[in-house]
């Protein structure tokens, strides 16, 4: 597979139970998503779906809970994608899983990270991480705030660095859900654009001028085109 240095790896939606995430994919895409699994690390878990086509030849959905089996993340750190932020989870109960965040791939995380930071992005440190599988460890590298902040309103990306495998490649190759493409809305636009085109994503992505932060990815599903949209507040 050619990949580009940097790609879209996944885009995040946020349910406040799997399981009413799992019914949210049935009845807005037209599909189940495949399992995932858990994430010891932030006491979160997941199912998964494969977005991979054309577009974007490597790229799944993630969908995100809170796990109530397991503990939360150490103390003095929070959750990953700003999950442990009230307003958030007002939010995604009150309206249902949703569309919060997005994580880039790229090939080299501490170069990406530096990117970031020369421009006055703190992406956090960089933290390995893993979760078991059926297949094995699957294991990465990713940027984390000890605050768990998406920064920007979710549209600027988290990065990851995967080890030898990559989720989609245990998931169904024919999901029958593509990602078409995923603009990002912002008051900071240009900053926005200066920072993903840092990170080599400027052909990936399409950054516009907003009031509010705003992720709006277009998917090609079975029931035809679907939306994805966050819905951050101003």
């Amino acid at each position: 597979m050619n990949l580009p240095d940097a790609c879209i790896d996944h885009l995040v939606v946020m349910a406040d139970r799997l399981e009413s995430g799992v019914d949210w994919c049935r009845r807005t895409l037209g599909v189940v998503p495949a399992m995932g699994g858990e994430h010891p690390l932030m006491g979160t878990h997941n199912r998964l779906l494969n977005l991979s086509g054309p577009a974007h030849p490597r790229t799944y959905l993630e969908i995100i809970a809170m796990n109530p089996a397991a503990p939360g993340p150490a103390a003095g750190t929070r959750r990953w994608f700003d999950m442990d932020d009230p307003a958030l989870q007002a939010r995604v109960a009150r309206d249902g899983p949703q569309l919060i965040h997005w994580v880039a791939s790229v090939r080299d995380v501490a170069a990406a990270h530096a990117a970031l930071a020369a421009r006055g992005l703190d992406r956090g440190e960089v933290a390995t991480a893993s979760r078991p599988t059926p297949l094995g460890l699957l294991q990465w590298q990713i940027t984390l705030r000890p605050d768990g902040q998406r920064l920007l309103g979710g549209c600027l990306p988290t990065l990851i660095q995967w080890g030898e495998r990559h989720p989609c490649y245990s998931l169904p190759a024919a999901s029958g859900v593509q990602l078409q493409s995923l603009r990002l809305e912002h008051p900071e636009a240009p900053a926005l654009a200066s920072a993903c085109a840092a990170l080599g994503l400027g052909t990936q992505v399409t950054v516009s001028p907003g009031a509010a932060p705003r992720l709006q990815a277009v998917l090609a599903t079975p029931r035809g085109p679907v939306t994805l949209a966050s819905k951050e507040p101003a």
